[in-house]
């Protein structure tokens, strides 16, 4: 294949939204610094440059010549058409990983280590340079934390147990376990599904810190932060209900406000620059980050560079959600080892500071496994939960197991499976607005499920009077807020008529019809809307959700899109302020990430797609806290999904992995 092939190839796959315009653009830098006329080696870079779209770190050459067309972002199948001269596959057809290797490695643009080329082959990895140095990084500063003494109270074990009362319980209680392990370490990762009890464990955890520094005349300097702005309203009401069951003498010292991670580093708008970095450092004591698997790898490195040695680190997430949007899988990577079980050192420091008994976890696991405490112990699903029992069949990959669940499904109150017909199937459409309710039996203590025509119907029955304080209307717009976070429509796709855009069509056409709003389209009162981008001057963040909202004023009434802060005060923005917002009545799984609502309808297509995997279903499930529904044409493409976990491309675990 020759040089001119190639570039009439990509140029196709341009067009075809196979690869980025972006990945284009590399193309052409690469040609300006050295005219590179090896195809082989041409192909590498744009592949390796397209992966950091798809979530990979890195091109694996490997993996590449196993399955060369995953490496593009191919349609589905049955949508592809004609077109295998123009695959991969076809490229590559015959050839050795070892000729292509040297292809690669003997292009003046790439080293096998520290320099300034704009790209590095490590192994059979291939890495644009920026990221094989955030890699590096984030290795380094972690086996660097990892070494770390630290001081931790002689008396622990008292401290722990008037935290933690016995509760005569067989089990080990890994909370306490959770705790003791971050007292003793200078990194600590807190991982566990939904309901494990993280952020009650990290609460405790500081009651515990901040009491012990009070009574030496100290207080310590905490901070709390999450990836996204929603995440971190979560994470600040989760605290604030965490403390409220802790003895008064120790609420006062805790933080409660938590913020996001990129205005926790001090980021400044359209730039990459951070105010807090290795030369200057947050000052904190403490550093506690929820919802860590969202974390991407440039963001974790930015955030370890931005610690002093003397700040401790808590990373708290679920390990088997899906990975970050961006390029990276660091708490899986982190966690590769988590169930190994700890060394025989740790078992015995775990009995003699936590009075726990893990000996039945003793394995052979590296130096990182040791500071990591694996929630076990769901306290949101009861035995007969079928969202519960659905997320431990997908999460294992059983897909013998998810189909026993819904067999049984009448045992099951909180989930309904609705089998559609197509994308125009009205069923789709009601079920936005009813939420299927008919579909669960009642569960006591627990509101019926509900669809979009409760928000609606909130912010019609509780608006203030027009001559009410501006308090009132504040107190209705949070109402409005907490009333739509109750269901959403989840996606697997953003196109198509599965997809986030259709759907989105869909759901604001059944409403127009329904009179519930006044139009389906443009901006109207009721309009959700889900921030795309960071917009730093109006301090709103990528998957913010608002919803617009008439106000009176002198006049006329005057629409304004209201969103909740992490301290749960309401911002107010006028809509021509808002350019980076799309509706959301249904959004990806992806965006989902760092929410939880009482009911949830996940959407599935009819037909296979490689973003289609365990751990998107996993996390579907489990944003779920009450109800949760599965609509698809096509059972069967759920138990295909099961059987596919993410696989994602780079170093950083063996990396950690080394002795």
């Amino acid at each position: 294949m020759s040089r001119e092939a190639l570039l009439r190839i990509v140029e196709d796959w341009v067009g075809r939204a196979w690869l980025r315009p972006l990945d284009r653009a590399f193309m052409g830098f690469l040609g300006e610094l050295a005219a590179p006329t090896d195809a082989l080696f041409l192909l590498a870079a744009i592949l390796a440059s397209h992966q950091l779209g798809r979530g990979h770190v890195c091109l694996d050459l490997a993996a590449t010549l196993a399955d060369p067309d995953a490496t593009l972002s191919l349609p589905p199948e049955s949508e592809l058409g004609e077109v295998a001269y123009l695959l991969p596959s076809r490229l590559l057809q015959g050839q050795k990983l070892s000729v292509w290797r040297q292809a690669v490695a003997a292009s003046p643009l790439v080293a096998e280590g520290a320099g300034n080329t704009p790209l590095v082959l490590a192994g059979n990895r291939l890495y644009l340079r920026r990221y094989w140095q955030y890699e590096q990084q984030v290795a380094r500063a972690v086996r660097d934390r990892l070494k770390q003494p630290v001081e931790f109270p002689a008396d622990l074990a008292r401290r722990l147990d008037a935290l933690f009362p016995s509760e005569r319980s067989p089990r080990p209680d890994w909370q306490k376990i959770a705790c003791a392990l971050a007292i003793r370490g200078a990194l600590t990762v807190i991982t566990g599904g939904p309901g494990t009890g993280k952020t009650t464990t990290v609460v405790r955890l500081l009651a515990l810190l901040q009491s012990a520094a009070l009574r030496q005349g100290g207080k310590l300097r905490i901070r709390l932060a999450a990836p996204t702005g929603k995440a971190a309203a979560r994470l600040t009401e989760s605290i604030g209900m965490a403390i409220a069951r802790l003895p008064a003498d120790m609420r006062e010292a805790i933080p409660t406000e938590a913020t996001t991670l990129h205005r926790l580093l001090g980021a400044r708008a359209g730039t990459r620059h951070l105010r807090h970095h290795a030369g200057n450092p947050l000052h904190a004591d403490w550093v506690v980050v929820d919802e860590a698997s969202m974390i991407d790898l440039e963001m974790m490195a930015a955030l370890l560079a931005a610690l002093s040695p003397q700040t401790r680190l808590v990373l708290l997430g679920d390990k088997d959600q899906l990975a970050s949007v961006e390029a990276g899988a660091v708490l899986g990577d982190l966690c590769r080892e988590a169930n190994l079980g700890y060394q025989p050192e740790t078992v015995e420091w775990i009995a003699r500071r936590a009075g726990e008994d893990v000996s039945a976890w003793q394995g052979d696991s590296g130096a990182l496994a040791q500071q990591i405490a694996l929630l076990r112990v769901s306290h949101r699903f009861r035995a007969d939960s079928g969202i519960g029992q659905l997320a431990l069949a997908v999460n294992a990959g059983h897909g013998e197991k998810v189909w026993q669940v819904w067999q049984h499904q009448p045992a099951y109150p909180d989930i309904a499976q609705i089998h559609l017909r197509g994308p125009d199937d009205a069923r789709l459409g009601d079920f936005a607005v009813a939420g299927g309710a008919a579909q669960f039996a009642e569960m006591p203590g627990v509101a019926p499920a509900q669809g979009y025509r409760h928000y609606l119907n909130v912010l019609r029955e509780q608006r203030p009077a027009l001559d009410a304080p501006a308090a009132a209307y504040e107190v209705w717009a949070g109402a409005v807020l907490e009333a739509f976070d109750q269901f959403q429509l989840l996606c697997a796709l953003r196109r198509g008529p599965w997809g986030v855009e259709g759907l989105n069509r869909l759901v604001a056409e059944t409403l127009a019809r329904s009179k519930l709003i006044s139009q389906a389209w443009g901006w109207y009162e009721g309009r959700p809307v889900l921030v795309t981008r960071n917009d730093y001057s109006l301090g709103l963040m990528n998957g913010d959700v608002g919803i617009a909202l008439s106000f009176p004023e002198p006049g006329a009434d005057k629409l304004r899109v209201v969103f909740r802060q992490p301290d749960h005060s309401i911002k107010q923005v006028l809509p021509s302020r808002l350019s980076e917002v799309e509706t959301v009545y249904a959004m990806t799984v992806h965006k989902s990430q760092g929410s939880e609502f009482s009911h949830v309808g996940l959407v599935l297509p009819d037909k296979p797609n490689p973003v289609l995997t365990r751990e998107l279903v996993y996390t579907g499930i489990t944003r779920a806290r009450a109800w949760f529904s599965l609509l698809t044409p096509n059972p069967a493409i759920l138990a295909q999904a099961v059987a596919r976990p993410v696989q994602r491309s780079g170093g950083l675990a063996e990396l950690l992995a080394e002795k």
